[in-house]
């Protein structure tokens, strides 16, 4: 007979199966979809090169760069915020809570605005953006040690500092603002093979990196003090957390401007079906939100075809009500 870990086991198995299924379900829907239908047969004609010219430019050159971006910022997303909602124990922690994704916002709005004659570097120097402010964030919150709610508050604070001079900025320059709505809106427009490219090693070595942990996040989720009794270095690993999250979101944030939520909510629906084992809950939050980013996206091109809506309109409006549904009932839990 199959005993408790192995039913477990499979079960997490069949529902790990279940994400993949769906996040090669959105990309084939992404693929197939939009103001030019490409039937199946033709989309394998462009994979295997015997597609006509017009197929081929608009499966290879156009929809599949867009949507290997679209998934790879899904899954780098939505790994960031397991990491940090993790690390913080706290299920309303993500990448654009804590100020990660305003110092990418404010890097890339100020070279955007100030500097547009450089706006080719807009990439790497809104990745430095975010890192800076990770590490701003973290100095500041240090005292003996990085508490994780002093790590939220300050990462409050921070992000409102720097919307406070994103709002500046605009308001001294209302002529170039029409140059960073974009950005800040967060869109998949325009993505190409050079975007994909810049984003896959980050996101494919930080999510990696983050697989291989997990064992050491499951112990630091049992307190700090547990976790020194187990003989982990709690300060150290929380680092490590922090700079592959950090790394994820950002390189994110640099591609697609400031796409916000899916930090927030992939990680909470993922631990709603295969619970708080980081080990399980890594894979399904990355095919999860892999799959719904691409989704998204793929409902931003159709509902007002042939105008596109920003992918970052329809997480916002996904994302806000579940924000206040996640507040609501930790208020509710706490009294």
């Amino acid at each position: 007979m199959m005993n408790i870990k192995d039913k477990y086991f499979k079960k997490k198995s069949i529902l790990i199966i279940i994400f993949f299924a769906f996040a090669l379900g959105s990309v084939a829907l992404s693929l197939y979809t939009g103001s030019v239908k490409v039937s199946p047969g033709n989309i394998i004609k462009v994979m295997t090169g015997e597609a006509s010219k017009l197929d081929y430019q608009i499966i290879w050159n156009i929809r599949l760069p867009r949507t290997i971006v679209a998934f790879l910022v899904g899954m780098s997303l939505a790994v960031s915020g397991a990491i940090l909602q993790g690390i913080m124990r706290n299920p309303l922690a993500s990448p654009n809570i804590i100020g990660v994704s305003s110092g990418a916002g404010f890097a890339g709005i100020l070279l955007l605005i100030i500097f547009p004659a450089f706006s080719d570097l807009l990439i790497p120097f809104a990745f430095l953006g975010a890192m800076a402010t990770t590490v701003v964030i973290y100095l500041i919150a240090w005292r003996g040690g990085a508490d994780p709610h002093r790590l939220i508050l300050t990462g409050v604070g921070v992000s409102a500092f720097l919307g406070a001079g994103i709002q500046s900025m605009m308001i001294f320059f209302p002529d170039r603002v029409h140059s960073v709505i974009g950005f800040m809106v967060g869109g998949l427009a325009a993505r190409s093979w050079d975007h994909a490219f810049v984003l896959a090693p980050y996101a494919f070595a930080g999510t990696l990196l983050a697989f291989l942990s997990s064992g050491r996040l499951n112990i630091l989720m049992m307190g700090d003090e547990t976790a020194r009794s187990l003989g982990l270095n709690v300060e150290l690993t929380r680092v490590i957390f922090i700079a592959i999250s950090s790394v994820l979101a950002a390189a994110s944030v640099s591609i697609v401007g400031l796409l916000g939520f899916a930090g927030l909510i992939v990680p909470h629906l993922a631990r709603i079906f295969v619970g708080p084992d980081h080990r399980y809950l890594f894979p399904v939050s990355a095919l999860l939100g892999s799959g719904l980013i691409v989704t998204c996206d793929t409902l931003a091109r159709m509902i007002l075809d042939p105008v596109e809506l920003p992918v970052g309109v329809i997480m916002a409006a996904l994302g806000g009500p579940f924000f206040l549904y996640l507040l609501r009932r930790k208020s509710a839990s706490s009294m």
